[in-house]
């Protein structure tokens, strides 16, 4: 049976190469709007004439001279996978600096096919491309395709098919005469070491170019002894010019390919992004900021205001579901103790995170990824990127920060985005310094109940105390990271680069399917997970008694003296150590123990829920400590499982837990001191 053979995918970010991916395979695949999003190379088959393909989506780069680990990825597998052929996904729209990469690869192998891929984009700018013309002066095939609609990709498959039965003539732009002989000379004596890995003669420019990554490759998959570094060296010394000389002239030669075909093969109107430039001199300019500011607001007017007549159609059918489960139990003879703990503990606790944290999250979700696929994100992290570097921090940390205000395990997880191993250890420990959609019943509820005097999501003003805590959030978040930038993790900060993608209007449709199974049911199902067993513990803390109290009680009057300090006390401690599993959970718990209940209770009747809170003291200072301390505390289970599982390390876990608890008990015992009686 003959071999499946191998297609890799590789692309700039942003041309819509997971899009093509995806159309080809069938499969699931995120894209996002900003450069190094995917971190991982996927694999899928795909079928054309009857015969399967394996197809290799390859980390986005804009070189294959590694400067990121997104670069590196893409280098090692276009250069030593040993594909059949490659397929290099370009922009319409930007096809000049796409070609830069497909010059590169073209350099390796001439089985190559050029995927002009968003020609619909184009042609609503103003920009034709000529393909056949392309084609020519490329020397390889070249399709066009509007992946998003379907178009062209039969055609993409069936050039490979093609390429795959050619011999490989590697093709390369024009470098200086005194490399070009000196890369051939040095090409003869390393033929036979490299082993047939890559081209002699590619492996030789990039060794006189002394590219770190490379170099490191060839060595770990071939021998090159004493000679060939000597080799290398002659070579270098023969052109008369230094590595870094010789890496400048070899990217001075693509460019100028590059900027040869195009001027052949691609038409654009004069002027045609003049309304791009000026958007964004008003979205990355004075603009940027309020603009950003007022954007957030929206999100969270629309996802408090959205999410309260699901949340209560949510909570009225478990309750119903709790009455069948507990008569069902009944039936078939299960014990009393057994029925309640089944049903008022472990379901209703994980009934309750899920009516409070599935509908807000299903609205924050698509909200958030509208703006990611319209391609306003990266405009924010550049509008950011000058605070977070005075913080000596990446300004990529501005994306990971903003997802952390849906979930701080999805914010901690995207921190993959960054290179730098300490700026990415800065934005994990503090991702947990916003606030995640779990707390933000408990924030409103608190404006709404001492501050604003509106209903539960039902005022401007609540919502623009809740911006004013967001950018609270993100002020601790810059101090914190310049603290850290400055202690446990000094360092400069690295230069990254970041694309302004195109403004696209977004696939609404795509957008709800992609952020609702990606990113709502993932997130959901980690935290319903640990919210099951948390139930059950917390009944049984509520039942069981030692010493004439329950197990509760003796918890609540041990914290007590450390709440007083704090202006709390040992109950709104206690419900947030249970609270752990799911943040969700905090303030029915507080209204549990006031109550004497043994379950979880309803926080959905703000007037009852005032009345129980004011009648065990609470004042408006009290709810300010609390909301405080909702902002800052230790992150839920699940972002403490993904720091565990990102950092590999058990004490920069528990620092990222620290962190925030520290500055939420210093916040409020100074509010405490300030402002107590």
């Amino acid at each position: 049976m003959a071999e499946t053979r191998l297609i890799a995918l590789a692309g700039n970010p942003n041309v819509g190469k997971s899009t093509v991916f995806n159309a080809l395979t069938g499969m699931r695949q995120h894209t996002g709007n900003w450069p190094g999003k995917t971190v991982a190379a996927a694999r899928g088959v795909c079928r054309i004439d009857g015969e399967e393909l394996k197809l290799l989506d390859v980390p986005g780069a804009y070189s294959l001279r590694a400067r990121s680990a997104e670069e590196e990825a893409a280098m090692e597998a276009v250069c030593f996978r040993q594909a059949q052929a490659v397929i290099v996904v370009c922009d319409a729209c930007c096809l000049e600096r796409n070609l830069h990469l497909v010059y590169q690869v073209m350099e390796i192998t001439s089985r190559v096919v050029v995927c002009v891929n968003l020609m619909d984009e184009a042609e609503k700018r103003g920009t034709r491309v000529d393909i056949q013309e392309l084609s020519r002066r490329l020397g390889v095939p070249a399709v066009g395709t509007c992946a998003r609609a379907g178009k062209g990709l039969e055609e993409l498959l069936r050039a490979a098919r093609r390429v795959m039965e050619e011999p490989p003539r590697p093709r390369r732009a024009k470098y200086p005469k005194p490399i070009e002989d000196a890369a051939g000379r040095l090409a003869a004596q390393l033929a036979d070491p490299l082993h047939g890995c890559v081209p002699a003669r590619y492996a030789a420019l990039r060794l006189m170019e002394n590219d770190p990554c490379f170099r490191r490759e060839i060595v770990r998959r071939a021998v090159l002894g004493a000679s060939a570094e000597a080799a290398i060296l002659a070579a270098r010394r023969e052109s008369g010019m230094t590595a870094e000389e010789i890496a400048a002239q070899l990217t001075a030669g693509i460019y100028r390919a590059a900027e040869k075909t195009c001027a052949f093969a691609v038409r654009s109107p004069a002027g045609m992004d003049e309304k791009r430039l000026r958007a964004d001199r008003l979205l990355t300019g004075w603009a940027g900021v309020p603009v950003m500011l007022l954007l957030l607001a929206l999100i969270f007017f629309i996802t408090l205001k959205g999410a309260n007549w699901p949340s209560a159609w949510l909570a009225a059918g478990f309750a119903e579901l709790e009455g069948l489960l507990a008569g069902g139990l009944e039936a078939v003879g299960a014990p009393p103790f057994l029925r309640a703990l089944l049903t008022e503990g472990v379901f209703r606790t994980l009934a309750q995170v899920v009516a409070v944290m599935l509908p807000p999250m299903a609205i924050f979700f698509p909200l958030f990824t509208l703006l990611e696929d319209s391609g306003y994100l990266p405009r924010v992290a550049f509008t950011l990127d000058r605070m977070f570097e005075k913080c000596h921090a990446c300004g990529k940390q501005a994306l990971t920060m903003c997802m952390g205000f849906g979930c701080n395990a999805v914010g901690v997880t995207g921190c993959r985005i960054i290179d730098s191993p300490r700026e990415r250890l800065i934005a994990m420990l503090t991702n947990s310094l916003v606030p995640c959609n779990g707390r933000f019943p408990t924030l409103f509820a608190m404006m709404a109940l001492f501050f604003s005097g509106g209903g539960l999501g039902g005022t401007a003003a609540s919502v623009g105390m809740l911006v004013g805590l967001a950018a609270l959030s993100v002020g601790m978040t810059l101090l914190c990271s310049w603290l850290l930038s400055k202690t446990l993790l000094r360092g400069v900060p690295s230069s990254f680069t970041l694309e302004l993608p195109p403004y696209r209007m977004p696939q609404i449709g795509r957008v709800a399917v992609r952020s609702v199974l990606d990113r709502t049911l993932f997130v959901l199902g980690r935290a319903a997970a640990v919210a099951a067993p948390a139930g059950l513990v917390i009944y049984l803390l509520a039942h069981v008694e030692a010493g004439g109290q329950t197990l509760l009680s003796h918890l609540t009057g041990f914290l007590d003296p450390l709440g007083r300090l704090m202006g709390l006390d040992g109950v709104i401690l206690a419900g947030f150590l249970l609270g752990f599993p799911a943040n969700e959970i905090v303030l029915p718990l507080i209204l549990m123990a006031y109550t004497a209940g043994s379950s979880l209770q309803e926080t959905a009747n703000l007037s009852a829920l005032g009345a129980i809170l004011r009648a065990h003291g609470w004042t408006a200072l009290t709810a300010l400590n609390l909301t405080l301390f909702s902002l800052f505390h230790f992150p839920c289970s699940t972002t403490v499982l993904t720091l565990r599982r990102e950092t590999g390390s058990g004490k920069w876990t528990l620092a990222g837990c620290l962190l925030p608890t520290a500055l939420g008990f210093l916040l409020c015992v100074l509010t405490h001191g300030l402002f107590g009686s």
